[in-house]
Order: C-alpha cells, then sequence, then structure tokens
C-alpha cells in the first residue's frame, strides 16, 4: 500500500492509501481545494478517491468533509453522530463504523480512541502482508486494544506536545489541563511509552503525528521517542514525523 500523509497537525489532517483498485482518504480537514492539490501533488486525482474514513468530528478533521463529498461521491465510514453533527443530514453512500470490516479485501479494525469529540476512532488497516496503525487526538490508548496493533508494519501514531513546553507555554491554564487529560492528546513521553511496546520486527516505519506547533518541535519528538525506545531496549531508528504544510511519504 501506498501511503501519503498530506498534512498533519492543528491547521488540518488527512491521509491518503493508495490500495490500487480503493483509494481512501483518512479525514478531510482541508478544503476541497486544499485537498486537491495536494492529490496533484502525488498525480491524484480527487475523483479517483473511492472511501473516506473519519476519525472524529473536530474541525481539523472534517473542514472539507462536506464540499469534499458533493464533489466525490465517495463511500463515506464514519459513526452516525459524527455525521449528524458535520452533514445535518444523511449522505447517501454512508456506511457506519463496526468494530471490523472489509472494504474490498481492505481489512479494517477500528480503534476507540480517549478524545473530547462526539466519537473519536482510530483504525488498524491490514492489506497484502502489510498494516497500518493509525492512532491520533487520543489522551491514551486502553491497554486492551494493544495486543491488536503489535508488530505492525507502519504506524502514524500522535506525538502531540512536550510536557515542558506545554506548560511553561504561551496556552491557558484550562487549555493545558484539556491536552493533558485523558480526553487531550498524546505526549511525545506517552508516544514513546506505547511505541516501546508495539514496534516489532516487521515494522517498517512510524510517523509522529499531530505535532503542536506551540509546544513541540520535530527534533525533540523524534529525540524523546527514540531516548524512550533506547531506555526500554528497543533498537528502532526509522522514526520521523508528519508536517502540518508539507506531504510526507510514509511508504511508496
Amino acid at each position: 500500500m501506498k501511503i501519503v500523509v498530506l498534512g498533519s497537525g492543528s491547521k488540518g489532517n488527512s491521509t491518503f492509501i493508495d490500495f490500487g483498485k480503493k483509494k481512501i482518504l483518512i479525514d478531510v480537514g482541508f478544503s476541497y481545494k486544499h485537498i486537491k492539490e495536494k492529490l496533484e501533488n502525488i498525480n491524484i486525482d480527487p475523483h479517483e478517491i473511492t472511501d473516506v474514513l473519519i476519525t472524529h468530528d473536530h474541525t481539523d478533521h472534517t473542514y472539507g468533509l462536506k464540499v469534499f463529498l458533493n464533489k466525490v461521491n465517495p463511500t463515506l465510514h464514519t459513526t452516525p453522530e459524527v455525521e449528524k453533527l458535520i452533514l445535518k443530514e444523511s449522505y447517501e453512500k454512508t456506511e457506519y463504523l463496526m468494530d471490523k470490516f472489509y472494504i474490498d479485501d481492505i481489512f479494517i479494525k477500528v480503534i476507540p480512541t480517549s478524545h473530547d469529540a462526539v466519537t473519536a476512532n482510530g483504525f488498524l488497516i491490514e492489506y497484502n502482508n502489510e498494516s497500518l496503525v493509525y492512532i491520533t487526538d487520543t489522551g491514551y490508548i486502553n491497554h486492551r486494544h494493544l495486543v491488536y496493533l503489535q508488530n505492525k508494519t507502519y504506524y502514524i501514531i500522535e506525538s502531540n506536545h512536550d510536557t515542558e513546553m506545554l506548560i511553561n507555554g504561551p496556552y491557558p491554564e484550562y487549555l493545558q489541563r484539556r491536552i493533558l487529560s485523558d480526553k487531550g492528546h498524546l505526549s511525545n513521553e506517552l508516544c514513546a511509552g506505547y511505541l516501546s511496546r508495539l514496534i516489532g520486527p516487521d515494522t517498517k516505519k512510524v510517523i509522529l503525528a499531530h505535532l503542536s506547533e506551540s509546544n513541540n518541535e520535530p527534533n525533540l519528538a523524534i529525540e524523546t521517542v527514540e531516548n524512550i525506545l533506547d531506555e526500554n531496549n528497543v533498537d528502532y531508528k526509522e522514526i520521523t514525523y508528519a508536517s502540518q504544510k508539507d506531504i510526507t511519504e510514509v511508504s511508496i
């Protein structure tokens, strides 16, 4: 599978996955025009998108959804609550998320996350002996889900903030509490702790996602994760980050 993060951060999120016959977007957090430009940069016409998966209802993940559906008419995979909140009506090609399901021969398991949204989910996607774990916007990952996420090919996982930068930064206290809560965002340290338990011999690449522009730095996020992996005797260096502005290729 070809995986390209079109953008990741508080200003918009979207990831493209090419399975050949099926082409999927996870989240549509940019305008249709912006998504179109980003897809065309990787030689994809927006009308090639067959399916859209939505993690949760927040604007940075759904900003362009309604227009994208109207123009492209893909199958939408989301929850009834997100459909009602964002679209205000039923969409003719909605398939509501189940615990696990298939899009043709693409297996998808829904991983519930913990975020201050009406519903919030991550995804485990498996196809042709490769797998992707996509987890973002969550205060923690429930331990009972970790068994499903171990030793996968690719990880796109939230590493939102450095805790000290957040506490000493410009955000007001109420917002700091929200981000640090169980319904907030994963810190670099928490992200690294989970990766210490998940990375395995089949893992090819880790992408740190949804980095805060105010409370994190890419090099700091990567260094923190690598150091904690070392402390846990996990020898792994194929770690990079997803940019807010630029396209990030995960696999080709």
